[in-house]
């Protein structure tokens, strides 16, 4: 089994005042393969509502830690990257969440690191910057302030992006097929200038240049076994009901 850094990420809202961020919170968490959240002092919710909303993270939830202190929410951790859309004084070493997630993934591999946030209205106070061993910042315009959980949306989709032996890998596409041959290119470009013909589209085009286009397109677009007997049989109808239009009295 891979192991997974991920695994070894808390995400820790400092005193959320809202449980729909709370909620937003655990299914960004679910998304992104991050199971473990911890709260500081964060306003009442019902874990059932929080359920609703997030479906499908009954597990998480029942796993949220609740600390009284932020000291004891990350008392474990080896890294601790705090979020802030404001300038300060203090010069704190400042990354992105692209530039975080590397070492957040590094120092993952062995030991715990935190994702520190703070509350809706103020972001995180001073003295609980004080705490992280780096501050993060996401890029924005000049409005910077961002929803609680879409912060730590963006967080953890850089993370999750960043660690690909555990990122989901979508499955191909159910009716796959093999790539086109030379021979199948080699009869769609003969219909086509058959049609091209029909239509007397090279009487006053070079056709060797308008099929050398054709030919550059057809490669450049790469399409497979089905698409390019698609594309041939689409030609061979419109040229044989040319043919009949023009038999027709």
């Amino acid at each position: 089994m891979v192991d997974d850094p991920l695994s070894r990420v808390r995400v820790v809202l400092y005193e959320p005042q809202d449980p729909v961020n709370i909620a937003a919170t655990v299914r960004a968490m679910k998304n992104m393969g991050v199971d473990a959240l911890r709260l500081v002092r964060p306003a009442a919710y019902d874990a059932s509502r929080v359920q609703r909303v997030a479906h499908g993270t009954r597990e998480l939830v029942a796993r949220i830690i609740h600390c009284e202190r932020l000291d004891e929410a990350i008392a474990d951790c080896a890294l601790v990257a705090g979020f802030t859309a404001r300038r300060r004084s203090a010069k704190w070493r400042v990354v992105t969440p692209r530039e975080l997630a590397p070492e957040v993934l590094s120092i993952g591999a062995e030991s715990p690191v935190a994702l520190l946030f703070g509350r809706e209205d103020k972001g995180l106070p001073n003295d609980a910057l004080d705490r992280a061993n780096v501050v993060v910042t996401i890029p924005t315009t000049e409005h910077a302030s961002l929803n609680l959980a879409h912060a730590v949306t963006i967080a953890l989709y850089e993370l999750h992006v960043a660690a690909p032996d555990v990122t989901r890998v979508l499955a191909p596409p159910r009716k796959d097929a093999p790539p086109a041959l030379a021979k199948q290119y080699e009869r769609l470009f003969t219909d086509v200038e058959r049609a091209l013909a029909s239509l007397e589209f090279f009487r006053s085009r070079n056709a060797e240049l308008i099929m050398r286009t054709v030919r550059s397109l057809s490669y450049r677009a790469a399409p497979d076994a089905r698409e390019i007997e698609l594309l041939r049989g689409m030609v061979i109808e419109a040229r044989r009901a040319l043919e009949r239009g023009t038999s027709n009295p």
